[in-house]
């Protein structure tokens, strides 16, 4: 898989992607990482990126020449007419909030290119004609794009075949079932009169994994009870929550 970093600040990205699961995937040649400096597409000799935006206001808005060139010079054209596989995303606290599901979506593509706004905002022919989607990491602002493509790297990274040493790990996280995870504990089993839940101390695997399975429906009813509505829930998921005075199907 390749993933192409767009931005004006491309020593942002150096040591994180030598870190974690990123490493891993790239060590393993599972993940291919390029950052593009968007000042190497411009024509003007101060290398601008950003100008005032038609109509006044206050604040620059970055400007859709150099993101285009940029775009082109990867080969992936304009939207509609870019390679399977391929997807181009703009990060923008318009966009959709980016959940695991959509990472494990991201994980299946060839290509992934994301484009790093800056300043008040980005020209809308940018997201009309350049990029397939608008991605938020969440309902609040940062001063760029940066940050949240890392979040994005990470969590596709690890979701690459071989990254994870057992994905068995992977499938049990948060949010990859439609639920939050269960509590996990390790050695001391007792700790300054903190104890260690007795059955996970039992060895019977199967009261351990129905304790897990509760503990998560029950910490994802009280933390994230938005989650249970479209979450694989079976019969006795349903009975369990009912007990707990959860409302609904």
């Amino acid at each position: 898989m390749r993933i192409s970093l767009l931005t004006i600040f491309p020593d942002f990205f150096g040591p994180a992607l030598d870190e974690g699961m990123i490493r891993l995937a790239r060590e393993k040649g599972r993940l291919e990482i390029a950052v593009v400096q968007l000042r190497d597409f411009t024509d003007d000799s101060h290398r601008s990126t950003d100008d005032y935006p038609f109509g006044g206001g206050v604040g620059m808005i970055m400007k859709v020449e150099p993101i285009d060139r940029a775009l082109q010079s990867l080969a992936v054209g304009e939207k509609g007419a870019r390679p399977a596989g391929t997807r181009v995303v703009l990060f923008s606290p318009q966009g959709r909030p980016f959940t695991q599901a959509r990472a494990l979506e991201y994980a299946t593509l060839e290509h992934l290119v994301l484009v790093n706004g800056r300043y008040k905002g980005v020209d809308e022919r940018v997201s009309e004609r350049l990029v397939d989607e608008e991605l938020s990491l969440g309902d609040f602002v940062l001063s760029g794009g940066e940050p949240a493509a890392l979040c994005v790297v990470d969590a596709v990274a690890r979701l690459l075949p071989d990254v994870v040493g057992s994905f068995d790990s992977v499938e049990g996280d948060s949010f990859h079932s439609g639920l939050l995870d269960s509590a996990y504990y390790t050695r001391p089993a007792g700790y300054r009169g903190w104890p260690v839940p007795e059955v996970l101390l039992s060895g019977h695997h199967a009261q351990i994994a129905k304790t897990r399975r509760e503990e998560s429906l029950r910490r994802t009813l009280e933390r994230r009870p938005d989650l249970l509505e479209t979450a694989e829930l079976s019969p006795e998921d349903l009975r369990f929550l009912k007990r707990w005075g959860w409302k609904g199907r």
